[in-house]
């Protein structure tokens, strides 16, 4: 009966979220959250992108990232969808600068980092962004 209402209670939660369970074994790298963790600081030390690192952990982490906990076991990439080509975003950075730097174009930096707007106006300092040469492709 347990079990039961352990099933039901996680299949309304994904429903509720909108978001589905990342099966660990999909996981190429893992990363156990430490005192003081934010999002951007996992990220930064990770080379895992913000956008990445919420979106693969959608199921647990808010969108403000303020509901991390010590031991809390994160999944930082998929296999076969795992961006670990990064930049940290730093004041007076701009996208086409950041491709550029990285040998990338423009379009192929926004793929691969849907939360930022086509003008590249939202990007923040200490964002991590993907900055790899090619389309990550994520689902």
């Amino acid at each position: 009966m347990y079990a039961c209402f352990a099933f039901v209670f996680a299949t309304i939660a994904v429903v509720v979220s909108g978001s589905a369970i990342v099966p660990k074994s999909q996981c190429s790298r893992f990363y156990t959250v430490v005192s003081g963790d934010t999002c951007d600081g996992i990220s930064a030390k990770t080379s895992t992108p913000t956008f990445q690192l919420q979106e693969i952990n959608a199921d647990v982490i808010n969108g403000e990232c303020t509901n991390l906990f010590v031991g809390e076991v994160l999944c930082l990439g998929l296999t076969g969808q795992d961006c670990t080509d990064v930049h940290v975003v730093q004041s007076g950075d701009s996208c086409v600068d950041i491709a550029n730097d990285a040998g990338t174009t423009l379009s192929t930096l926004l793929a691969n980092n849907p939360n930022v707007n086509s003008a590249c106006t939202d990007i923040y300092v200490g964002e991590v962004l993907c900055t790899a040469n090619h389309i990550i492709g994520y689902d």
